[in-house]
């Protein structure tokens, strides 16, 4: 099996660290409902996990929520309700979206507001060790401190310091905060403001900035270093980059991730799908017109690195997929599974070359076509288990 890893822009031979795979997936900030550009990472994930087990691999799933966020906190005054309750609200809605396209959770579900007394640990390591500084409360990492901050930035195409902070501005860094060092220095605590959720420190009240709290869940759940990380294309940096300086200095060791997957967004009507745009396909009104199957199916049916855009006609095309699976079902009654090895094979082959599911819809399609015109039910039932593994629920 080959995954791409975004640090070294190739495809590499994937072999896990020992007998379980161990994946970090960073997760939403709860403050809205959940949109298809949602679904496409998470439903990448979900299908690299059940191929990772259809290899016969063991499987440690890590995804995290950032429940404490500027984002959550602003939303929460607009609508008159506490931070926390928006985050719940927000929380619940989403595993409930994911449960309804069949996208099992993960083993840990965890809270970036649980993780506090750790990551303070992390933070006063980095300060004893010179990587970070104090400034009026706040905490910030010193990106001169470390030589190889920009090695995910390089190898995304960001070749100069201005790139990088244009990147990062746009990520919610403010480079005009006289606290810091350098305008690309990034917050590990960031002191308490007005009206604001804080938790005690040593160096005063406020909360954890975004970057440490996935280092600190990362290595508390799956240890300091991991097979795979991931999360949406637009988190390679800053996000990614800072968990790599972050965590490798707190550790030691390195690399803290052997593969980055990064997936492609979304876009709707020309712009990427989000909410600060607006610009949303919403999963539950989806779901009042389309089966979970075929909204799974339109997923798989775009490689998890590539960006594509939301058309009516490749949600209808889906749907009749996801009808002549079911027809492939009313064939199959209650035949045990298949056994067509050179089904078998050519999924494979396309599943190992860094999860081409769009091969594999492909190939599905047709063998179902085969199975119905031949009334086969041994290649139906062999094409019923493979869309299993899409997480159709055949």
């Amino acid at each position: 099996m080959k995954l791409f890893n975004t640090l070294t822009q190739s495809l590499q031979d994937f072999a896990p660290i020992d007998d379980t795979v161990r994946v970090y997936v960073c997760g939403v900030t709860p403050y809205d409902t959940t949109h298809l550009g949602h679904a496409f990472t998470y439903a990448s994930f979900d299908t690299l996990m059940r191929y990772l087990e259809y290899k016969g691999h063991k499987v440690r799933y890590v995804q995290n929520v950032t429940d404490i966020d500027d984002d959550i906190i602003r939303k929460s005054r607009e609508l008159n309700m506490t931070w926390d309750e928006l985050g719940n609200r927000e929380i619940e809605r989403f595993l409930g979206d994911m449960d309804a396209l069949n996208l099992r959770r993960p083993a840990v579900y965890a809270r970036a507001t649980e993780e506090i007394e750790r990551i303070i640990v992390l933070i006063q390591t980095l300060l004893e060790r010179g990587f970070a500084y104090e400034s009026e409360g706040c905490v910030f990492f010193d990106v001169h401190k470390d030589p190889e901050f920009d090695i995910m930035a390089q190898a995304i195409g960001l070749h100069s310091y201005q790139a990088m902070l244009t990147i990062a501005n746009e990520h919610g860094n403010f480079p005009n905060d006289t606290r810091k060092n350098d305008p690309l220095d990034f917050v590990l605590w960031q002191a308490q403001a007005p009206g604001e959720p804080a938790w005690e420190s040593p160096w005063g009240p406020g909360r954890p900035g975004w970057h440490i709290e996935c280092s600190s869940m990362s290595m508390h759940f799956l240890g300091e270093q991991i097979d795979i990380h991931g999360g949406g294309v637009d988190l390679a940096f800053p996000h990614h980059a800072c968990e790599i300086a972050q965590s490798e200095h707190v550790s030691g060791k390195a690399p803290f991730v052997r593969t980055w997957m990064h997936v492609g967004m979304v876009y709707q009507d020309g712009e990427k799908m989000s909410k600060s745009l607006g610009n949303l396909t919403l999963v539950r009104n989806l779901l009042k017109e389309y089966s979970a199957d075929a909204i799974r199916i339109l997923l798989d049916s775009h490689h998890y690195r590539y960006p594509w855009e939301c058309f009516p006609q490749d949600l209808q095309n889906a749907a009749e997929t996801a009808d002549l699976f079911t027809q492939v079902r009313a064939l199959v009654g209650p035949t045990p599974r298949g056994e067509d090895q050179m089904l078998r094979d050519l999924f494979e082959a396309a599943m190992d070359n860094d999860l081409n599911t769009p091969e594999v819809v492909l190939l599905l399609k047709h063998a179902a076509q085969d199975a119905l015109e031949q009334k086969n039910t041994n290649l139906g039932a062999e094409v019923l288990h493979l869309t299993t593994v899409l997480g159709l629920r055949a």
